[in-house]
């Protein structure tokens, strides 16, 4: 290996690029803390609505007691139903394709209503109505593609902040 000497312009060079990534560095951290301290100081002097945005304080709060809110066992049910929904929709579209591939008499009598389903905001298509703002009133018969609204406080907008 040969010993190669690096030129003083080559130096002052990567010197001066060193500069340029600390100065970008730190002026990214300052955007980054001035932001969090203006959006601090905005919700704690109530000029914007902690409901709806929070403060940077209650979620480092949050964060730091995650164990004590049960909240990374609610993080992973939600990852175990994500996979698993994932999977069994993944498997029946494969045995759907297979059998439409198969049969061309299937295929062609599925055909219209898989371009109506196609067609179809895919929220609309979910199968369960389970905990999705139902109320815990097994009476009250609210359903829809747009069922995680309470029915029972649709049309009253002022429930969003009555119940903070």
């Amino acid at each position: 290996m040969k010993n190669k000497q690096i030129s003083i312009e080559r130096k002052k060079y990567l010197k001066q690029e060193n500069r340029k990534k600390c100065l970008i560095l730190i002026t990214q951290i300052g955007i980054l803390i001035a932001f969090l301290g203006l959006w601090e100081i905005l919700a704690r002097k109530e000029l914007i609505d902690n409901f709806i945005t929070s403060q940077p304080s209650r979620i480092w709060n949050t964060f730091l007691n995650l164990g004590s809110n049960q909240l990374l066992m609610h993080i992973g049910v939600t990852a175990y139903e994500t996979i698993v929904g994932f999977c069994v929709g993944t498997i029946l579209g494969i045995i759907i394709a297979i059998l439409l591939w198969w049969s061309d008499f299937l295929a062609r009598v599925a055909d219209p209503y898989l371009v109506v389903l196609n067609s179809l905001p895919k929220v609309a298509l979910r199968a369960s109505y389970y905990n999705m703002g139902r109320s815990w009133n097994t009476s009250n018969n609210c359903y829809g593609s747009i069922n995680f609204i309470n029915c029972n406080n649709i049309g009253k907008f002022k429930w969003i902040y009555e119940n903070r």
